[in-house]
């Protein structure tokens, strides 16, 4: 592993894929196919990977258990991941084929810096979809990105599909990547201690409450944290449905780097396909991916 590397992750870090268990593949297949429009990369009895389009990357990895567990309420792991939309109206699409579907939706909200929209899928995973402001439009309160959660305009967003609103659903648009991921933790310094101190992110918002947000690039985050299951809060059962890990892709010396201060630092780190995969703070796992 490399040593004296910088301790920041360069501006050109992003995330892969999400890894999830779920009870019933077919059942999730319809939804994250049927209903999100993902396009189906391969798959196997127990195992689907989905991506944006057929010949894309790999976008969510779905590994059925039949006999897997519900995740208690108040634990630690998978508050959502987020899907990154290319534009509004891409993300305008996407709410109207839920809506038509009578899917249910958690929430909706307007962070400054993007428009969101909440949702689970059918084991109780939570997603966003999301489509970021242009980086001109982000301000900053002090050393913190300003971000809030406000009502989201519903009616300018899906006004932006002019006359292709009642046009038919075309799947997932092409270049919706993994934005972030927002994760329940039972401590935010060790959280940042994890994130920031070993990973290599900036914390970018530290004024939300309960809440730290960290991220590579100037970007508003690629990592969410909060103590909303309550501080010290417990890791769910072993093989609950969830979480299984997410992918930072960096460069070699950075993703080298970051590993070797997760080993120095007494985390797990394996390595494994061509990348080290830490087992982080409490027990979430982060594959390290060196840029080809």
């Amino acid at each position: 592993m490399a040593v004296g590397t910088p301790a920041h992750l360069p501006d050109t870090t992003h995330l892969g894929r999400v890894r999830l268990r779920v009870r019933d593949l077919d059942r999730s297949l319809e939804f994250y196919e049927g209903l999100l429009g993902m396009a189906r990369r391969e798959r196997s009895t127990n195992r689907a990977v989905l991506s944006s389009r057929g010949d894309g990357p790999e976008l969510v990895v779905l590994e059925a258990d039949p006999a897997a567990a519900d995740r208690p309420r108040r634990t630690t792991g998978l508050y959502h991941f987020a899907l990154l939309y290319p534009d509004r109206a891409s993300l305008a699409a996407a709410f109207l084929q839920l809506a038509r579907h009578d899917w249910p939706f958690q929430g909706f909200a307007d962070h400054l810096v993007s428009e969101a929209i909440y949702l689970a899928d059918p084991d109780g995973n939570g997603i966003e979809l999301y489509a970021d402001r242009p980086r001109l439009e982000w301000r900053r309160v002090g050393q913190d990105l300003a971000m809030d959660t406000l009502p989201l305009d519903l009616d300018s967003l899906v006004a932006e599909l002019g006359a292709e609103r009642d046009g038919p659903f075309r799947g997932m648009a092409p270049g919706t990547v993994l934005g972030h991921v927002h994760l329940h933790v039972s401590d935010l310094s060790a959280a940042e201690a994890f994130y920031s101190g070993v990973l290599g992110f900036e914390v970018t918002v530290r004024g939300y409450p309960g809440a730290l947000f960290f991220a590579a690039g100037g970007y508003h985050h690629h990592v969410g944290t909060n103590i909303w299951a309550g501080r010290g809060a417990p890791r769910p059962p072993e093989r609950a449905v969830g979480l299984l890990d997410f992918s930072i892709h960096t460069t070699r010396p950075a993703a080298a780097a970051a590993a070797e201060r997760a080993q120095r630092a007494g985390w797990t780190v394996r390595e494994t396909e061509g990348a080290w995969c830490v087992t982080g703070l409490d027990g979430v796992e982060v594959r390290l991916v060196p840029a080809q």
